[in-house]
């Protein structure tokens, strides 16, 4: 059965979309981007960016009992290639033992202008 996912400690969805949905023990969460929940604000640099959009995963995860040792696979989109180094230094601090599978891409642009969106599936 398909569970829609909510919480507020993440950015509400800016689409027709849901934050997170739980199906067989396996939850899909849409991209997140670097927007703080409590203020809507985007931090300015690469790094501030990964660690926030790392935070919203986090809270999504937790919101649906699981955590990041449960991440199977992450998509990483980039603004710019240049990010590659520095957001994956950030991220590489929230996988520090049995890294999920993952693919990284630079695409033309994100939502809001962001440099960079983590889409993330987890299993149980």
């Amino acid at each position: 059965m398909k569970k829609v996912i909510h919480t507020d400690k993440a950015p509400k969805a800016i689409g027709p979309y849901s934050q997170a949905i739980e199906v067989n023990g396996t939850l899909y969460i849409s991209g997140q981007i670097p927007v703080d929940p409590a203020t809507g604000k985007v931090a300015e640099t690469i790094e501030e960016q990964t660690e926030q959009v790392m935070k919203n995963i986090g809270a999504i995860l937790e919101e649906a009992g699981y955590t990041f040792a449960d991440v199977v696979k992450s998509t990483c989109l980039l603004s710019d290639m240049a990010n590659f180094k520095p957001m994956n230094e950030v991220y590489a601090k929230y996988y520090s033992v049995n890294p999920p599978a993952r693919a990284a891409f630079a695409v033309k642009a994100l939502p809001m202008g962001v440099m960079v969106e983590i889409e993330t599936v987890a299993v149980k």
